[in-house]
């Protein structure tokens, strides 16, 4: 499907363009924060080809889409018209009845979202460069290992500014404010004056708050922090400045608030936050840091097992977001973090179970969806996996968890922890190396991900081979979707005995062999649900009109197509079972919507061969979607029928 159709689609199933407050992606998704949810519409969103999922999670409502989800977001972009790439600012955006968690992984995921691919980059170069360092490929004191080590250390050094920038965009304050506040929390004499060891005098002397006084402003005693590669005081100050920006806004003249609005925000929120903001903020990092890590104290193998069994979990809900602060949060107090790299092993189980569906499956749509899937897997990005292979599987799935929970529970023994925000996947490896170089605690992270992956790939080819070809609930749902859309694309006519549609007779519209629907191997249709009708095993691929009628819809995959007669008779013809997977694969459509046609004429030409290699049975249900405003339907053969055989009676 072309971006430009599936971008309209999602547009409109999202409520409008006008039912949108933002949209950003990420690796994987398409983000939405709609001004109201209700007028979405989940079931023609997961409907959809080209989505592969739905999660409603942390006040947004997200898309999956797969690994091209960058190049459908630039053209939703330009489809939707929206401005600023998508985003607004949170004064547009009502979420007064989101929860207090909801709140917090929006505000975590809305900052970190935009600066995670450049993190990520970051991360990768110092933890390859400590890597050459530790293999002697350099010298501390060579200009290669100083350069390296300046691209992958700049970012996290002034990781206020970034954060500054990010946390505007998100409380909707200028971007460049944001920057400001972060660089005076950077300032060189502020970050050497906290470094000093003479002080003026040491504030909450023997307690656990105790800290050295540098300096006064107005008489005022300023705690001394090291903001740098800090996190929480700059989203604080951020926030803060956003309400005195509000606060300035009402009071000072039009005339002058280009210049007096910034001027105000600077003059009371840089102070503040060195007065109280910063160092309420870090004792409160600090303090979340060491309940973590006295969880992780306690049995750091628990630990391990707990948070590499759930770690998928978290991100199908989106609420792995809120790990990253903390992990953030931890590096800046205790310069590691021994909680996050717990997850390490998950995409590697995830890996391993999508290797051995490869190997297991005989439907080549499932193989085309798994192969790249398992390579992005290696790198760690495990959405398509998860909702195109294992979520709707259920097992596989759950056999993935299984064996995450036992690598986190090795990564956890080996006492592995990461240093530096380093990539995902195998680029996660140098984000673990630390001032010992690649020590035992390195190699135990490679053996839990080798594990992971080869415990995945067992357990699978094991336990879960009945289930890579059954057809997975993610595939029953879109079927029951599509064929419930083309029900209604003409809706039926719920009327009363006395109402009746005028009898008719249909053709067969294809030359073949008759199956009763109830014989069908879809629920949908075999209950009956859809409406009554016949199913041929069709000995040619061409479908022919099977009376006058006018084309009411027709899916741009092809797969089926609606009709409706002068006399009122509405029916579907659904091409195969599950077909619409192929994605328009091995069909040509030879009419469009509402166009006329007679009984016999070609509607829709398919290759029978081709889809039955890719693993899709072609038994095709004729279904009268009204049937209800008919005394009965009758099926008037059996056995063999050609084209233009008599078929259904409709009385």
């Amino acid at each position: 499907m072309a971006y430009e159709e599936l971008s309209r689609e999602i547009i409109a199933n999202v409520g409008g363009k006008d039912n949108v407050a933002s949209v950003v992606h990420c690796t994987t998704r398409l983000r939405f924060k709609l001004k109201d949810e209700k007028k979405a519409n989940d079931e023609k969103m997961k409907a959809t080809d080209g989505v592969l999922s739905l999660v409603k999670s942390g006040g947004q409502y997200q898309v999956v889409i797969g690994n091209n989800v960058a190049d459908v977001y630039d053209t939703l972009i330009k489809v939707g018209g929206f401005s600023n790439d998508g985003a607004v600012s949170d004064d547009y955006v009502d979420n007064s009845n989101m929860s207090i968690a909801d709140r917090f992984i929006d505000l975590i995921s809305g900052i970190f979202n935009p600066i995670l691919g450049p993190l990520c980059a970051a991360g990768m170069i110092k933890g390859f460069n400590a890597m050459f360092l530790s293999f002697g490929l350099v010298t501390a004191n060579s200009g290669t290992y100083i350069i390296l080590n300046a691209i992958g250390d700049s970012l996290f050094y002034f990781l206020p500014i970034i954060l500054g920038i990010s946390a505007a965009k998100k409380f909707g304050i200028n971007e460049y404010l944001g920057a400001t506040i972060g660089a005076a929390l950077c300032y060189p004499t502020i970050v050497a004056m906290a470094g000093s060891k003479t002080a003026l005098f040491t504030v909450f002397k023997g307690t656990i708050l105790q800290a050295p006084v540098h300096m006064t402003f107005l008489g005022i005693p300023v705690i001394s922090m090291n903001y740098t590669s800090s996190v929480i005081p700059i989203i604080l100050a951020i926030w803060f400045a956003s309400k005195v920006q509000k606060i300035a806004r009402k009071i000072i003249p039009d005339v002058v608030k280009t210049f007096l609005v910034p001027f105000v925000v600077l003059l009371v929120t840089v102070p503040v936050t060195f007065l109280v903001i910063g160092p309420v903020a870090t004792w409160a990092g600090n303090a979340i840091a060491a309940v973590i890590s006295a969880i992780y104290n306690f049995s750091p193998i628990l630990a391990g097992i707990l948070m590499g069994a759930f770690w998928q979990v978290f991100v199908i809900f989106g609420v792995h977001w809120g790990f990253v602060a903390v992990m953030m949060t931890n590096i800046a107090a205790m310069g590691f973090d021994p909680i996050v790299g717990l997850s390490l092993a998950a995409s590697f189980a995830q890996t391993g179970v999508v290797l051995a569906m490869i190997f297991q499956t005989k439907n080549e749509k499932t193989r085309s969806i798994a192969i790249p899937a398992f390579v992005s897997g290696i790198f760690g990005v495990t959405e398509p996996a998860i909702y195109g292979l294992t979520l709707p599987r259920k097992k596989p799935f759950i056999i993935s968890c299984i064996a995450s929970g036992i690598g986190g529970g090795l990564i956890g023994m080996f006492g592995t922890k990461l240093y530096i925000m380093a990539g995902m996947g195998i680029f996660s490896i140098p984000g673990a190396i630390g001032k010992n170089g690649v020590d035992g605690t390195v190699y135990g992270l490679m053996i839990a991900m080798a594990v992971a992956t080869v415990l995945g790939f067992l357990l699978q080819m094991l336990f879960g081979k009945n289930s890579v070809d059954a057809p997975s609930d993610g595939q029953a749902a879109t079927n029951t979707d599509l064929a419930a859309s083309a029900a209604q694309t003409e809706p039926a006519a719920k009327t009363s005995a006395v109402a009746m549609n005028q009898a008719e007779t249909l053709v067969a519209p294809l030359a073949g062999t008759i199956v009763p629907l109830n014989e069908v191997k879809d629920e949908v249709f075999a209950s009956g649900s859809m409406g009554k009708g016949v199913a041929i095993e069709p000995k040619e691929g061409k479908v022919c009109a099977p009376f006058d009628c006018e084309v009411a819809m027709v899916f741009p995959t092809g797969h089926a197509i609606g009709l409706k007669s002068a006399k009122g008779a509405e029916v579907m013809i659904h091409i195969g079972m599950d077909t619409v997977e192929l994605d328009g694969k091995g069909f040509k459509i030879l009419v469009k919507k509402d166009q006329a046609v007679k009984a016999g004429e070609p509607l829709i030409e398919f290759d029978m061969a081709a889809i039955k290699k890719a693993g899709y049975p072609v038994t095709t249900p004729i279904v009268v979607t009204n049937s209800n405003s008919y005394q009965d339907v009758t099926v008037l053969t059996s056995g063999n029928v050609a084209f233009g055989d008599q078929l259904l009676e409709l009385k």
